[in-house]
């Protein structure tokens, strides 16, 4: 039944969260002092929960308020340090000890505080923890008596209010702006249904908690600093589920851990969940366990503590999205789920006295032994080969430092694995503290005890870069610098002068930006279709098919020139000089097969049916590795549109039923006229329906109808559905290297990341299939082996010509999450070079 409330029968005193009659010190101002309204009446906007959290730390001596970097939108990522004040005028001596102990150190643990990091609202739209964050800064702040003062006096706690400040403003800003003083429990109100794209994530559209490994954002990338500056015992992550649920803590299913997690952070795990089930029991709150979630993926904030020493405990409250929302359990109140996550971030205080001994000893233990560990395995550590993408080869190498990974580069070639590495190749060794890390990271495992997971079951970083690696076995020949990585300086290059011509190369992920930059100055430009070799000023240069060419003779702005010199400045990539237009080899610059690239002008669908992330990562990739703002537009609005304007049309993930008769007329003729149009995964689909590309696929249903079902019992049904999808896994491509689409990809084969049953089957026309699956394609992760026979041999990457224009469409999604490198070339070559083919798809 529908509930009405008025806005003030709503509101929830003090009294309420604090049932025991906690007593406060009268000098620090409540929540409602500094908001004006009680903690639920409203979603608390970032701005204001940023102001109190300051309040906090000016009023009491128990906290330290810093602001540890800024998000995409600019807001703070705020940290409160809080401890006893007498500990807290000398954190760094506490912290040092702690870290010392990390080290082989004889540090006793007997008067050490355990460090407990409080984490909340990682998804903006899951907000009952941002809220509740009030309420355990305020309570850290003014309670007093005994129990605080021996919590306080037995840990650090480090409060991260909110882990996603974009998408909570976002979502304070749609919940309060659309519900009155009596408030509407009905879950269709528009209150309780966001737009697209919802606040979950951040300003690009991401999912923050799947950043805690990549790195890609920086909001992650200041956590994860943060993180191991202190390297915390306990992490918790507070988030929201459906409104139809209860409560959840972990543990998650058993059998669906990582098996590099040691037991005991399993058996601690446990062992805090009983403080959890002792106080929601105290207050009649219904929750589970061990029932759903897993601890599989080490790039989630409740996983990645696992693999570094730490217990990392995820939350999950019934959502009532908005203020009040009528649910199969009655009216769910906002106050009610903000009490519940303030419930379990007390019991996690509770935890964290109780088993403080056995965390710190855990800990030092997982440190302390790792070493001596990677001693048992059968191999020393891997070796990986640079690239001569120097910018994708140092990000990746930057992502194992920030993770705390030393790679050390090799002095001399070696061969491993039956793979030759050059010199220029980096050794990440199995003996270092990070050992389990270093595993996880590198894994290629692809059978597991339970082949269900929650998330992705393949993420081997070298593969998402295409970086050749190998397992070194022997030690024996290899020849390491003594000093670890550390990020280059940017090179100095030589100022250039009139010439003739000039030309970079493609092969660094900063060249698009590059080349895009010049052409958005008035810079002309051409793209070698061929290899050539040019006469420089001192001696021949190559070139490589994809190299960019810009000759003085198309040149009108009288600074170009000097344009060239600060774009050869700013990103890195070495501009030549070319002092003739006749060619000792190859085409002269003057030839048809030096073809013209222009300034792309993108057109990205989206909206409603568009899958928000992969939008997302698409407009990510294009506004920061390519430097284009693409012009974003939702479905329904593409028939006010004039299309003309675009020289390309992305078509993300997505369904795309809904597009209008006339919206597809027109596509297909704005196609016809010269226009690139690139779709990948549900994008594909929808160009392969309406036969602008020339391909035929098997659905979903056609690859799990290849699963026999006789016999099965109900019982068997999760396990089948696990087995009939493809739960984020790692295939193997061949490459047609000749391909314009494949400028700057050197090697014959490339890694994509697979989490779609939707297949493309391989055309029998010529030229048309650019990338396609091996024979056996699985690199890393689970496929049940019906859908790796099913995904051999298929298309991963198909183009062909429509009338003057190009179609290209791509089984999977090659940005995905922001860290697929690798591919994300795929998709600035399909900008600059998708019209200098011609080819048939019939």
């Amino acid at each position: 039944m529908m509930v009405l409330a008025s806005f003030s029968s709503m509101a929830k005193p003090l009294s309420y969260y604090f049932e025991q009659q906690v007593e406060f010190d009268s000098t620090i101002p409540t929540p409602q002092e500094v908001l004006g309204y009680q903690v639920g009446e409203w979603h608390v906007r970032h701005d204001q929960l940023v102001r109190y959290m300051e309040i906090l730390a000016q009023k009491s001596d128990r906290i330290n308020f810093e602001v540890i970097g800024r998000t995409h939108e600019q807001r703070p990522l705020v940290m409160l340090t809080i401890t006893a004040a007498n500990k807290l005028k000398n954190i760094e001596k506490t912290r040092q000890a702690h870290l010392a102990r990390l080290n082989n150190s004889n540090n006793k643990t007997a008067e050490q505080p355990s460090v407990v990091w409080m984490g909340y609202s990682v998804h903006g739209n899951e907000s009952s923890g941002s809220n509740a964050a009030l309420l355990v800064a305020y309570y850290l702040a003014a309670a007093q008596g005994d129990e605080i003062n021996e919590l306080l006096n037995n840990t650090v706690i480090l409060l991260d209010p909110s882990l996603n400040p974009d998408g909570l403003a976002r979502f304070a800003n749609w919940a309060n702006s659309n519900r009155g003083m009596n408030l509407s429990s009905d879950p269709q109100t528009r209150e309780h249904v966001e737009s697209w794209p919802s606040s979950r994530t951040n300003h690009y559209w991401f999912d923050l908690n799947r950043d805690w490994l990549l790195l890609q954002h920086p909001e992650s990338r200041a956590r994860i600093a943060k993180f191991h500056y202190w390297k915390p015992n306990i992490l918790t992550d507070f988030h929201e589920m459906g409104p139809n649920s209860s409560y959840f803590f972990q543990p998650g299913i058993p059998s669906r851990k990582h098996p590099i997690t040691p037991e005991e952070n399993v058996s601690l795990t446990k062992a805090i969940a009983n403080y959890h089930a002792k106080t929601l029991d105290e207050n009649n709150a219904l929750y589970f366990t061990e029932e759903s979630f897993d601890d599989f993926y080490y790039g989630k904030g409740s996983t990645y503590p696992d693999v570094n020493g730490g217990v990392g405990i995820l939350f999950e409250q019934a959502s009532s999205r908005g203020h009040i929302r009528e649910t199969i359990n009655g009216p769910l109140t906002f106050a009610f789920t903000i009490k519940n996550q303030l419930l379990t971030s007390l019991s996690t205080f509770k935890a964290a006295i109780d088993n403080r001994q056995a965390l710190l000893e855990y800990q030092a233990n997982f440190y302390n032994k790792a070493v001596e560990l990677a001693k048992d395995e059968d191999y020393q550590g891997y070796i990986v080969q640079a690239d001569e993408d120097h910018t994708r080869t140092n990000d990746f190498l930057s992502i194992l430092k920030q993770h705390q990974i030393n790679a050390y580069p090799v002095k001399e070639g070696l061969k491993a694995e039956g793979k030759n590495f050059t010199a220029n190749s980096y050794f990440v060794p199995l003996a270092q503290p990070q050992y389990r890390l270093v595993k996880a990271i590198f894994s290629e495992q692809q059978n597991f005890a339970d082949n269900t997971f929650y998330d992705v079951s393949g993420w081997t970083l070298a593969h998402a870069f295409n970086l050749p690696f190998a397992k070194v076995n022997s030690r024996w020949g290899l020849e390491v610098e003594k000093t670890a990585w550390q990020k280059p300086k940017q090179p100095e290059l030589a100022s250039l002068t009139k010439n003739y011509a000039y030309g970079f190369a493609w092969n660094d992920m900063q060249a698009p930006k590059m080349l895009n930059s010049l052409l958005q100055q008035g810079i002309k430009a051409r793209v070698a279709l061929k290899p050539l070799t040019a006469v420089s000023t001192n001696a021949e240069v190559n070139f490589d098919a994809g190299s960019i060419i810009i000759p003085a003779g198309l040149q009108t702005d009288t600074n170009w020139v000097t344009k060239l010199n600060q774009a050869q400045s700013q990103f890195g990539i070495e501009v030549k000089p070319i002092t003739t237009g006749l060619t000792s080899k190859g085409a002269d610059l003057g030839s048809r097969s030096m073809a013209v690239v222009s300034a792309p002008k993108v057109l990205l669908v989206g909206g409603k049916g568009v899958s928000q992330y992969e939008a997302g990562e698409v407009w990510y990739y294009l506004d920061r590795f390519v430097g284009v703002a693409p012009t974003i537009v939702e479905m329904e609005r593409l028939a006010s549109l004039e299309l003309s304007n675009y020289s390309h049309i992305v078509l993300p993930h997505g369904n795309y039923s809904t597009l209008s008769d006339s919206d597809k007329v027109a596509i297909k003729s704005w196609v016809r006229k010269g226009g690139v149009i690139w779709g990948h995964k549900g994008g594909a689909k929808f160009l392969a329906d309406q036969q602008l590309l020339k391909a035929s696929y098997l659905s979903r249903r056609d690859v799990a109808s290849a699963f026999d079902t006789q016999g099965l019992k109900y019982a068997d049904k999760d396990h089948l559905a696990g087995r009939q999808r493809i739960a984020g896994a790692i295939f193997n491509t061949k490459v047609d290297t000749t391909h314009p689409l494949m400028f700057s990809f050197k090697r014959d084969t490339l890694p994509v990341f697979k989490n779609s049953t939707w297949l493309l089957e391989a055309s029998e026309a010529p030229f048309v299939n650019i990338l396609t699956y091996t024979q056996q394609p699985l690199l890393a992760g689970f496929t049940d082996a019906i859908n790796v026979e099913q995904v051999a041999g298929g298309a991963a990457l198909m183009a062909h010509s429509y009338g003057r224009g190009s179609v290209i469409a791509m089984t999977d999604n090659p940005v995905f999450r922001g860290y697929w490198y690798g591919t994300s070339r795929l998709l600035s070559n399909a900008l600059f070079f998708g019209h200098t083919f011609r080819v048939s798809g019939n």
